[in-house]
C-alpha cells in the first residue's frame, strides 16, 4: 500500500506534536491544563450545557479532570469496542476501568447516553488547525462519530495545548471539522 503525501506528513506531524507534548514538564502540564479549564469554565457554550462528553488525558494530553468534579453537569466518556466509541455516563464517585488502549474508561455496565441527551463535546487531539481540523492518533474514532448524523449536530471543542494549535493540518475527504478549539490562551469560534 502507498502512502500519499499528508498521509505521510500526518505521521510526521503526530510524532513531532507527541514528542513535544510528552517532553512538557508535569507543573507546566497541570498549569496550562488548569487554563484550559477555565478558559471552558467562562464559556456560554460550556456553562449551559448539561451532559457533557469529555475524556480522560492520555499521553500528557490536557487533562479536564478538575472539571469532572463539577455535580452541575453529567459527564460522559467513551469506551472503545472494535471501531466505534460507546458513551457512557460517569462521575467522580464511579471506579474507572482500563479500556484496550490503556486509557481509562468507564465500566461497561455503565449507563449509556443517548445523542438527543448531549449538549457539547470535548474532542481532544494531538493538533487543531485554524479551520477547525483536528490531528487524531489515526485510528478514526471521533471522525466516524462526527460524521453520523445523531451527532453531527453537536458543538465540538478540540482541546489541544496552544503549540498544537497550527496555521493548518493535512486533510483527507472524511476529516470534519470542529466547531471552536480552546487552548490555555483562547477559545476560538471556527
Amino acid at each position: 500500500m502507498t502512502l500519499h503525501h499528508s498521509q505521510l506528513d500526518k505521521t510526521k506531524l503526530r510524532r513531532t506534536l507527541l514528542k513535544k507534548r510528552q517532553s512538557m514538564h508535569t507543573n507546566e502540564w497541570r498549569e496550562k491544563s488548569d487554563r484550559i479549564c477555565t478558559q471552558l469554565q467562562t464559556s456560554t457554550l460550556f456553562t449551559q450545557a448539561k451532559t457533557i462528553l469529555a475524556y480522560f488525558s492520555f499521553r500528557q494530553e490536557p487533562d479536564l479532570s478538575p472539571l469532572f468534579t463539577d455535580n452541575k453537569y453529567r459527564w460522559g466518556f467513551p469506551r472503545c469496542v472494535g471501531k466505534s466509541m460507546h458513551w457512557h455516563f460517569w462521575n467522580s464517585e464511579d471506579s474507572l476501568a482500563i479500556g484496550s488502549y490503556g486509557i481509562s474508561e468507564p465500566h461497561p455496565h455503565a449507563p449509556v447516553i443517548k445523542p438527543e441527551e448531549v449538549d457539547l463535546i470535548l474532542v481532544p487531539g494531538l493538533a487543531c488547525d485554524r479551520q477547525g481540523y483536528r490531528l487524531g492518533y489515526g485510528g478514526g474514532y471521533y471522525d466516524r462519530l462526527l460524521s453520523s448524523p445523531e451527532w453531527a449536530t453537536k458543538p465540538t471543542i478540540g482541546i489541544v495545548f496552544d503549540f498544537a494549535y497550527i496555521p493548518q493540518i493535512p486533510v483527507e475527504h472524511w476529516d470534519k471539522p470542529l466547531h471552536f478549539v480552546a487552548t490555555e490562551t483562547k477559545l476560538s469560534k471556527l
